[in-house]
């Protein structure tokens, strides 16, 4: 099984390469030529995707494959204030070269948006702010040339009126949202309300991927389960895919059941999970969700080199 690692979207060893350079509401605001206040926002997006360029190099010197972008590359997006605002034209070159190096390289890139992003929900407003986001999203993996297919990781959302009303509401609006939003979107357990078999219900009776996140399983999970027929049914929510399968590791900052991600990644649970899943699939994406970023990856590479149960095959890959 090859086991490739990834990070989320900035580098702690690349200095000055921020993805997330912003302009707040009030900065908006004091400028009072709006045009003006937009050609910031511009500056400041292509900036930050310039910054993404440089960490995507940075990942290929250090043969990182797997990759999460910042949703925050562009500032006040969707935002009131920048209502109309076509983005998008102002960053294509920039989205363009990112899209060209990442097919040249054969990389895997992604997006988890904010946790407000709630397709769960009835209210017609809240859902129409989350598809605008989804758009969002889409259009900068259009604009990078790239297939958006299964590029978004979401969580289901809230329980306010129970889990199961919670479930039943993603199916209803799911099922209005248009085609290509749906195809883009893939789902995580939490770590409070939906467990994986939550996903699951939903993953399997809308053909949607599930992400299996390890952390999120470890402090939230049924009451009784097999995690070998869990993890066998989280594979199938991946057969219509073109991606490997992909999940999400992350430690507890102090004991067990500590919700909060640490700054780096306990290999031994990460191992003793490689070896309940071996040769379940013949490829499987980790993205890693540490405080320490790229750091985090290189340390886990590098307690790998160490061991003996698996085999250095690149930088941020192993074979087990």
């Amino acid at each position: 099984m090859i086991v490739r690692f990834g990070y989320v979207a900035m580098s702690v060893q690349l200095k000055n390469a921020s993805p997330s350079q912003t302009m707040t509401v009030k900065q908006f605001e004091q400028i009072t030529d709006k045009e003006a206040a937009i050609r910031k926002l511009e500056r400041i997006s292509v900036s930050n995707l310039e910054n993404c360029f440089r960490l995507l190099k940075h990942n290929w010197a250090h043969e990182i494959e797997f990759f999460r972008f910042s949703s925050k590359l562009v500032p006040l997006v969707n935002h009131p204030h920048t209502e109309g605002w076509k983005f998008e034209e102002a960053i294509s070159p920039i989205l363009k070269k990112i899209g060209e190096f990442i097919s040249k390289h054969n990389m895997r890139i992604g997006f988890h948006p904010d946790h407000f992003v709630v397709l769960n929900n009835l209210d017609e407003d809240l859902l129409k702010r989350s598809l605008h986001t989804l758009l969002y999203h889409y259009k900068l993996l259009t604009g990078m040339g790239i297939d958006p297919t299964h590029r978004c990781v979401l969580h289901v959302g809230g329980a306010k009126n129970g889990k199961v009303d919670g479930l039943e509401d993603f199916i209803e609006n799911f099922e209005k949202i248009p085609k290509p939003i749906q195809k883009m979107i893939i789902l995580e357990n939490d770590d409070t309300v939906y467990h994986i078999e939550d996903v699951l219900y939903l993953g399997e009776k809308l053909q949607i991927p599930v992400v299996f996140d390890l952390h999120h399983h470890d402090v939230h999970q049924p009451e009784e389960f097999s995690f070998l027929d869990i993890w066998q049914r989280v594979v199938e929510t991946w057969k219509h895919s073109l991606l490997p399968v992909k999940i999400h590791v992350s430690s507890p900052k102090e004991g067990e059941d500590d919700k909060r991600h640490h700054d780096y990644i306990n290999v031994e649970r990460l191992m003793k999970f490689l070896h309940e899943i071996k040769g379940s699939v013949p490829h499987l994406d980790i993205m890693i969700e540490a405080k320490k970023k790229d750091e985090a990856l290189m340390r886990v590479m590098e307690q790998l080199s160490q061991r003996q149960d698996c085999t250095i095959r690149s930088q941020a890959s192993i074979t087990i």
